[in-house]
């Protein structure tokens, strides 16, 4: 057991509060996980060097609200600073409700997969329920925003419930201040025939450690569209899990994965279809520069009674530089016999014909590379259904372009 692991388990053992019962429980399991290493398959790629070398601290004092980036107008905020929830909308619309609930209550976070899971089941001081009552449309996107000041390791859980035939957009986003750690992991039950529509923006880099993900459980005619853009910092992971267990249930998602210096960005997406007539899509596409390192990991399991399943997983990359590294794992598991399923993964250089036309053309290499870079990912942004907050990230994506260089 590492010895960063040893002082999560004896902080989560000195806390006071009425979560003793689920973080007991947590605790015991957690104590009984070993810690990853290169033989471990889900951490093959990804050492956790940069978890067990953190100075980052669990802040004990009342934080006050940091300056945060602004994503529009009607978005209602819930706000988290130092793993403490600290701001929530003032007012909020008919049939959204947001209450405290004292442990995870969907199980959609597999705890002998999910070691971190387990870190967060202990640690995690504030697990926030956010519930659409049913038949209700609410129009404002939440935004789920994990804000750390330098030097601070915070924890957050968060569980969103739509309740049949209602809707909801989420918005997860992340801001660091340097040398920090954080697990952070919301759990999503949609309802049957309700439709939400996510979005999670891991955007800090630098010497900021992240580990958590998004996990879904969509019942009967649900539809969930999920787009995904992550930077890449010392250790970047987000696992997305999503499963079917109701028919006819529909998943889209889409990622992308920008890096650049001696980043490391890892995602793993596992879908699990459970039943028939379900569909899942799955585009991922990444840019690795410099030094770089990204992992993906797709796996879609087919279950034997998950009959007439329509899945699809297609993992394009884009190497910038000959030092940059991809690893990437699309997988098919399937045990039913009346199925359509495909799956793919491509690693590539700068289309060098594609280059020399935009430079007789009078283009800058530089200027070429970026626009061939930004066309590789562009598309994927392009299917983002809310146009504004496709029009805040483009900007943030030019910038993090310009700061990368084709070695």
């Amino acid at each position: 057991m590492s010895e960063w692991l040893q002082q999560a388990i004896a902080h989560a053992d000195s806390i006071q509060d009425g979560f003793a019962e689920q973080r007991s429980a947590s605790l015991a399991l957690l104590k009984d996980t070993k810690w990853p290493n290169r033989k471990t398959e889900a951490w093959k790629y990804t050492p956790l060097r940069a978890v067990e070398r953190s100075s980052a601290v669990i802040k004990e004092d009342s934080p006050e609200l940091m300056p945060q980036s602004v994503l529009g107008a009607d978005f209602l905020e819930l706000t988290f600073v130092d793993g403490q929830l600290v701001a929530l909308p003032d007012e909020l619309p008919d049939g959204l409700t947001i209450t405290m609930q004292e442990s995870s209550i969907f199980a959609t976070i597999k705890p002998e997969r999910h070691l971190f899971g387990l870190v967060n089941d202990v640690l995690a001081s504030d697990i926030v329920i956010v519930t659409v009552a049913e038949g209700v449309q609410v129009e404002q996107p939440i935004r789920i925003n994990n804000l750390l000041s330098s030097g601070a390791q915070a924890h957050i859980r968060t569980v969103v419930e739509l309740k049949p035939k209602s809707s909801l957009a989420v918005v997860e986003t992340s801001e660091a201040h340097g040398n920090t750690l954080a697990t952070a992991f919301t759990e999503y039950l949609v309802g049957a025939e309700a439709k939400l529509e996510h979005y999670r923006f891991a955007l800090q880099t630098d010497d900021n450690v992240a580990v958590g993900g998004s996990h879904f459980k969509l019942l009967e005619k649900a539809v969930l569209n999920s787009s995904i853009i992550g930077f890449g910092s010392q250790l970047q992971r987000i696992d997305t899990d999503i499963i079917h267990a109701g028919e006819k249930a529909d998943a889209k998602l889409n990622a992308i994965y920008l890096l650049d210096g001696q980043e490391l960005f890892d995602l793993h997406a596992t879908v699990e279809h459970e039943v028939p007539n379900c569909t899942t899509e799955e585009n991922i596409r990444g840019i690795a520069a410099d030094r770089s390192r990204a992992v993906f990991n797709g796996r879609i399991h087919i279950h034997r009674d998950a009959q007439k399943t329509l899945a699809e997983l297609n993992n394009r990359n884009l190497l910038l530089s000959d030092k940059a590294e991809i690893n990437t794992k699309p997988e098919l598991e399937i045990y039913a016999d009346d199925v359509r399923c495909a799956h793919g993964a491509t690693i590539a250089e700068i289309d060098k014909k594609a280059l020399y036309y935009l430079q007789t053309r009078g283009v800058s290499k530089s200027q070429a590379q970026l626009m061939l870079s930004f066309g590789f990912i562009n598309e994927l942004i392009d299917q983002m259904p809310n146009a504004e907050l496709a029009e805040w990230v483009r900007p943030i994506i030019r910038d993090r372009f310009a700061q990368m260089e084709v070695k």
